[in-house]
């Protein structure tokens, strides 16, 4: 491909696109950050100037070209400046998950060898100290907040702070060496290494090269129109590779600014403050986000609840047509306008949405009546199908081609096809340099043409040149009667509805489906509430008569959706169980993206599946939990069995 290749005097990584932003957008804002309660910012000048001292301060310890530096922490602009550092000396930055376990950590950090660990906090220092006995290349913890730490033995432990002085103070010593490591970074060195989530076993070390991620940045910048007036929230793990597009990647392509929260609790405050142009979030936000605006309007009185439906119903009808710039009559636009100043416009303020020019959703599929809420507030909502071997982009929606049925076009320099088996691959100049320590794996995943197996099924439409996602193409199978079995495109319409926080569904091989939920605690608790409700427990509440008659018909719901698809319908759910606890990633249900580890749970909770397919009314279970200081223990519950009403192909009543 042409755009393989850099174009004479382009920069060719991201510490020489840093370079360039300190003389370009030099008095402009590269970062802020939220801390006491007051936002700081940083230059692009003074960005440049911290990440060089960060990046003497490292050499100073050491570290060497082709080093492996995790990085561990919430977001904050002192570790996305540590990024740039590392890969600046020619080291390999490891971003991990703020929330892993030492355990997880202990197998990313003995894989990939790292000998320096950037800790954001005493949380993260704690939990490297922790398993410090199994990490024998580890050499030194560098830390930012030194909040509890002062007592430390601080023998292999540093401060970030002391590190940059010392880098300044080696400025003459190191200086040269510095310049020609940063110097000698191309298109074709390695950029960064993610780790995936691991859903089916160890996760594997995706390498991306500087050729990968910038000209992936520089392609869906230029897509979406994106430059440096853009404001965006960082607050998803810097572990993912969407965090690392947006807030390295793009940030530094276009020079705009990447906004820190305080902290996880303040981060709806702070995006109300901020007021991104550009933002991100999962599906799980965007219905949190609604679910809390449902539960406030159920609270209103009678006459601001019938105002809102009013307002919303006109949203609905014309709010999408102009959006997408489509015909609709002057009395049609002046009545949107009046409600835009009444309804829609403090309620994107409320959401923090009302400067959001551009907005996306990835991840998992989001429900069509979600999706088209924020549309039709006016709100530029698309999505995006993307993995981290891609460096995210895959498909993205043009403007005015947006639909929540389809994941959109490819993206600029991707390649798209459907295998035989209806798996869908892709190429690009996005796709990843190799799986670290997993040469099977990487010949598995990319065939030499460069083609790689997403792992997902679907198909591209004729005519719209759209890709539709159908599920996981290792989970579609077949029932026991041969009919197609699809659990992830069945889940996604159970969590659809705001009092479903999760959904399992199970079938393959079997005469019918069966289903585990998880109920929603902040919507169900506020139906509690405001009906006298009293529980004492998630496990009582999830139990209640009245919540499994609500989910039950929620099932019902989605089984005559699915009865209407001819290919589908064999993947209604016969019976289902409300879940005692939420599926945790700190117990293995989940990954630390929230993707259902479904081996894991199937053998864990084998006892309940039995009993669903038994046909049992009851069933008494005892299940192992992990606590928040990490302690074990196990809770016991005794689970009701629901039968769910089924339906024949075209949607009439089978069964109740």
């Amino acid at each position: 491909m042409a755009s393989d290749v850099p174009p004479p005097g382009a920069c060719q990584s991201v510490p020489a696109l840093l370079t360039r932003n300190a003389t370009e957008y030099a008095d402009r804002p590269a970062y802020r950050e939220k801390e006491f309660g007051i936002w700081q910012s940083w230059t692009w000048a003074q960005a440049a100037d911290d990440v060089r001292d960060q990046g003497l301060g490292l050499m100073t310890l050491g570290v060497a070209e082709g080093d492996h530096v995790a990085i561990i922490g919430r977001n904050r602009p002192q570790l996305y400046m540590a990024i740039v550092a590392i890969q600046s000396t020619g080291a390999v930055p490891v971003p991990l998950y703020n929330d892993a376990n030492a355990e997880e950590l202990a197998y990313v950090l003995e894989h990939c060898g790292a000998r320096f660990v950037i800790a954001g906090d005493q949380e993260q220092v704690d939990k490297v100290a922790e398993i410090r006995d199994r990490l024998p290349e580890l050499e030194r913890v560098i830390y930012l907040d030194a909040r509890g730490l002062r007592k430390y033995d601080h023998g292999a432990l540093h401060a970030l702070s002391d590190l940059m002085e010392k880098g300044r103070a080696a400025e003459a010593l190191h200086g040269p060496e510095l310049d020609r490591r940063t110097a000698a970074l191309d298109y074709d060195r390695k950029c960064v290494m993610l780790y995936t989530s691991g859903t089916t076993g160890k996760p594997k070390g995706v390498v991306l090269s500087n050729r990968n991620i910038i000209e992936t940045s520089r392609a869906s910048s230029e897509f979406d129109h994106l430059d440096c007036r853009e404001d965006v929230l960082a607050y998803l793990p810097m572990a993912w590779v969407g965090d690392f597009i947006f807030s390295i990647g793009q940030a530094y392509w276009t020079g705009f600014c990447v906004n820190c929260p305080e902290s996880a609790e303040t981060m709806m405050t702070d995006l109300r403050e901020i007021g991104p142009t550009y933002y991100f979030a999962p599906p799980r936000v965007f219905e949190s986000q609604l679910t809390n605006v449902m539960i406030r309007m159920e609270d209103a009185s009678p006459a601001k609840r019938h105002l809102f439906e009013k307002a919303m119903a006109h949203a609905r009808k014309v709010g999408p047509d102009i959006l997408d710039g489509k015909p609709v009559s002057a009395a049609d636009r002046m009545a949107y306008r009046m409600y835009d100043l009444l309804i829609y416009g403090p309620l994107k303020n409320t959401l923090g949405l009302s400067r959001v020019r551009v907005g996306y959703t990835a991840g998992e599929a989001i429900g069509p009546e979600i999706f088209d809420f924020y549309r039709s507030l006016g709100i530029n909502l698309k999505q995006l199908y993307g993995q981290t071997e891609a460096s995210v982009f895959i498909t993205q929606q043009p403007d005015a081609e947006v639909r929540s049925d389809t994941v959109g076009v490819p993206s600029p320099g991707v390649e798209l096809k459907i295998g035989e088996s209806g798996e869908v691959y892709y190429r690009s100049p996005g796709t990843f340099v190799e799986y670290y320590k997993n040469a099977e794996s990487t010949a598995s995943t990319k065939d030499p043409e460069g083609w790689v197996a997403t792992g997902d099924a679907g198909f591209v439409e004729e005519g719209t040149g759209h890709l539709r996602i159908i599920d996981r193409a290792k989970d579609v199978g077949k029932m026991a009667s041969g009919a197609l079995f699809a659990p992830k495109y069945v889940e996604n319409k159970l969590k659809f509805y705001p009092n479903i926080l999760e959904a399992v569904v199970f079938g393959s091989g079997r005469d019918h489906c069966c289903a585990f939920v998880n109920i929603d605690l902040t919507a169900v608790a506020n139906w509690a509430e405001r009906n006298n409700v009293a529980y004492g427990s998630y496990q009582e509440l999830s139990q209640h008569p009245e919540v499994l008659r609500t989910v039950g018909a929620h099932v019902a719901e989605v089984n005559e959706s699915i009865a209407c698809d001819e290919m589908l319908s064999g993947c209604q759910i016969h019976r289902f169980l409300v879940l005692h606890k939420e599926l945790d990633a700190d117990d293995g249900e989940l990954t630390r993206t929230r993707k259902v580890r479904r081996r894991i749970i199937e053998e864990k909770f084998a006892d309940l599946i039995a009993g669903l397919y038994d046909g049992a009314e009851q069933i008494t279970t005892e299940t192992e939990v992990t606590y928040e200081d990490g302690r074990k223990g196990a809770i016991r519950a005794t689970l009701n069995l629901q039968d769910a009403v089924t339906f024949p192909s075209g949607g009439r009543m089978a069964a109740e």
